[in-house]
């Protein structure tokens, strides 16, 4: 079964560091752990509500759950035809990460005007927002390649959580047109991948 959840920035940095295999334990006075069975209902939900409150972003995860495992739960429509969540029982929720067939997939994301990404506490990259690490980066690029590499790896889970926000937004104001955006972005992937050059 195939299914969609939409999160919240800190959502997404619990599930990133369980590895992409696990979401969360629910907050107090949350009862229901409650993916979605649609990829545009879940985007909807990213867009219209995740980017209106707190830390202005909305991110679209996917996953897979063995069937035999969920259809044990019930599929509750909530608004329009194609609004449809499946209701796990918050107690069942590490049960239910005990039954996802593949890591969880982040498909798509959202932003606010006010978004101000995850924000790393040390480093050359520390207290600067999102924004504000695109210009460190590219500097740091541009200026001293040891250090760039060594943030792209201190600093992986505030940049898995911002890339798609760094691949979605204008620069311009900064200095940093689009051909050097992608630039930086294709040095932080090969980083990751072993084949940056110093």
């Amino acid at each position: 079964m195939r299914l969609y959840r939409p999160v919240g920035l800190e959502e997404l940095l619990s599930i990133y560091n369980a590895g992409m295999r696990a979401f969360p334990p629910r907050l107090p006075g949350q009862p229901l752990f409650y993916p979605v069975l649609k990829l545009a209902y879940a985007q909807q939900i990213a867009r219209d509500w995740n980017t209106r409150s707190g830390t202005f972003g909305g991110y679209v995860t996917r996953f897979v759950i063995d069937d035999a495992y969920g259809k044990q739960f019930p599929q509750k429509q909530v608004g329009a035809a194609d609004h449809v969540e499946l209701w796990v029982p918050a107690e069942s929720l590490d049960e239910f990460n005990q039954h996802l067939t593949e890591p969880i997939e982040l498909v798509d994301a959202f932003f606010g005007d006010e978004f101000k990404g995850s924000i790393p506490a040390k480093g050359a990259l520390a207290g600067k927002s999102a924004f504000e690490q695109m210009e460190a980066l590219h500097g740091l690029l541009e200026a001293d390649r040891k250090t760039f590499s060594a943030e792209a790896m201190a600093q992986h889970a505030a940049m898995f959580a911002n890339y798609p926000y760094w691949e979605r937004t204008d620069f311009a104001r900064a200095t940093i047109d689009e051909a050097r955006r992608d630039q930086v972005l294709a040095q932080l992937a090969a980083v990751w991948a072993g084949e940056f050059k110093i």
